[in-house]
């Protein structure tokens, strides 16, 4: 339903915008019989209930006034923050997450492993670099992006 999600970055933009918020993510996804609607906001320093509630009444009030309907099912909608451990999606949120603790999962094992957990420490187009620990040393390992299943933040044990 790429075109729902589409159609809800359009309208959702100039809102995010007008308060400063971020977009992190957008699904329209069917669970148990129900759909979805979930606009995930984000800020520096987190976003607020009331910012959410803030977006999602905006929002709701821009896509029930479209005729004709851009969702003509029935669905609910969630606006959130992608929370502590955000998905990490895009060029922007890896650069945001540069020296940021992160969790990668592999399609293909590299070091005998297919799950990483390190500092981001470098980046470009093809590769991220992770300082990880192995054991009581630090060691750095760099990882082609195709190969990435998974990224996201990562919370530090």
């Amino acid at each position: 339903m790429s075109t729902v999600v589409d159609t809800v970055k359009t309208i959702v933009d100039p809102i995010l915008e007008t308060h400063h918020f971020e977009l992190a993510d957008i699904e329209f996804v069917k669970e148990g019989g129900s759909w979805y609607l979930r606009v995930y906001i984000d800020k520096p320093g987190g976003i607020t209930l009331n910012e959410c509630v803030l977006v999602s009444e905006a929002l709701s009030e821009k896509l029930d006034a479209m005729s004709p309907d851009p969702i003509p099912q029935a669905y609910f909608l969630e606006v959130s923050s992608p929370g502590a451990e955000r998905p990490l999606k895009n060029q922007r949120d890896f650069e945001n997450a540069l020296g940021e603790y992160i969790h990668i999962s592999l399609f293909k094992k590299q070091a005998g492993q297919k799950v990483f957990e390190g500092f981001l420490k470098a980046l470009d187009a093809d590769t991220l670099t992770l300082e990880v620990k192995d054991k009581a040393r630090r060691k750095t390992l760099t990882f082609e992006r195709a190969g990435i299943a998974n990224a996201r933040l990562a919370i530090e044990f």
